[in-house]
């Protein structure tokens, strides 16, 4: 190997070890954040094999006579990131995924251009981990564990298991329906708590408790409004990046965008050659490749994203909503009569609330309904003894 082709291979070994470590130090900050202790242990998993990989790295740099390099990064990798923030652990860990797919790609590259037979054989060990990576992020996306990989299939077959995937993108009654409830809880949880305290504080005092709810219902219903909408907008900004960004390396190297989507499908169990066939058929409209590649990354389609303003919306007016409950009988009454009546609604309005999300979960209505109630009447009763308390003492 002459001076030439050995600085490549250190450089390259180089950039392997840091985007290794860059991937340890986020996995570890977001077990750190995780509070599910199964899927922090999953995490830290993820965290120890990226550490693994990286000390491959820097073994074989160390027998070529490099030095080993500084890691360059923040100690939270990409776990501390604005968009990280933002999007919540759910959109960092598709970042991540789509990240794993991308090393996938770039180290089958390196297999064919290294020509360093013991960095190859690294190569293929870490790209091996890397698959079940993906996997395992697809089950944490998901909330389950991840399925098993399917068997070699007929590139028909594997096109129709896509389509089927594009549908369970669309948007759906039970979307804005499911926020709604949400919102819905959001509120009448809040409000209940405030109007209970005060409540407590005040005997019941008409004006007091009115001018609590309606202060919380408007705060509750602005914050879980312009929270709906950041998130919305953030998917869908991060989304369209990404289609850019493959409409961009479909432009300029399209065999390399065929080569890593049939990557991405081998790793799902495809063959290679059926992969490759598959790919091919994607391929005959390069706007149907671009859209492909995009939804792989991200598992989801542009008609099933979120709109910004309808999830605002919904987010904010089912909030409100559920905040005026507790406070309506004190329009009417005062004292222990308004207390009572408030409480008698809102229990009846967590029941129904806790009811209604049986449409969205496989739940029996009547299970949900009184959990929910259950969680309202502790709920009140706690804010009603410190209101007393605040009351007496203040």
């Amino acid at each position: 190997m002459n001076s030439k082709d050995a600085a490549h291979l250190i450089e390259a070994l180089a950039s392997n070890w840091q985007a290794e470590m860059r991937g340890f130090h986020t996995y570890q900050a977001l077990s750190d954040q995780e509070s599910d202790l199964q899927r922090r242990r999953t995490l830290r998993n993820l965290a120890l094999a990226e550490k693994h990989h990286a000390d491959l790295w820097a073994t074989r740099l160390t027998v070529l006579g490099a030095a080993i390099p500084k890691y360059d990064g923040p100690e939270s990798g990409e776990a501390g990131s604005l968009a990280t923030r933002v999007g919540g652990q759910d959109l960092a860990l598709r970042r991540l995924e789509l990240d794993e797919s991308r090393d996938i790609a770039r180290y089958g590259k390196q297999i064919r251009e290294l020509g360093d037979e013991e960095s190859i054989a690294i190569l293929k060990e870490v790209i091996s981990d890397e698959a079940d990576h993906y996997l395992t992020l697809g089950g944490l996306i998901r909330h389950h564990l991840p399925a098993e990989p399917l068997g070699p299939e007929a590139a028909q077959q594997a096109l129709d298991e896509l389509v089927a995937e594009r549908e369970k993108g669309q948007p759906r009654a039970a979307s804005w329906i499911g926020d709604a409830i949400y919102g819905v809880n959001d509120g009448l949880g809040a409000i209940f708590g405030i109007v209970s305290g005060v409540s407590g504080a005040t005997l019941g005092n008409s004006k007091f408790v009115l001018i609590a709810g309606l202060a919380g219902m408007f705060a509750s219903a602005l914050s879980m409004g312009s929270g709906a909408y950041l998130a919305a907008k953030s998917e869908r900004e991060i989304y369209e990046a990404e289609f850019a960004r493959e409409r961009d390396a479909v432009e300029n190297n399209e065999a390399e965008a065929r080569e890593l989507l049939s990557l991405t499908y081998q790793v799902r169990g495809l063959s290679a050659e059926d992969a490759d066939h598959f790919v091919g058929h994607i391929a005959e409209k390069k706007e149907q490749l671009v859209e492909a590649l995009a939804r792989e990354r991200l598992h989801v389609s542009e008609e099933g994203l979120s709109k910004p303003w309808v999830s605002a919306t919904t987010a904010a007016l089912s909030t409100a909503v559920g905040a005026l409950v507790p406070v309506i009988p004190f329009f009417f009454l005062a004292g222990y009569p308004a207390i009572l009546v408030a409480a008698i609604v809102s229990l009846l309005a967590h029941f129904a609330v806790g009811a209604a999300k049986s449409l969205i979960t496989i739940r029996s209505w009547w299970s949900s309904g009184l959990e929910m109630t259950f969680v309202g009447l502790l709920e009140g009763v706690v804010t009603y003894v410190i209101g007393i308390g605040i009351g007496r003492f203040a």
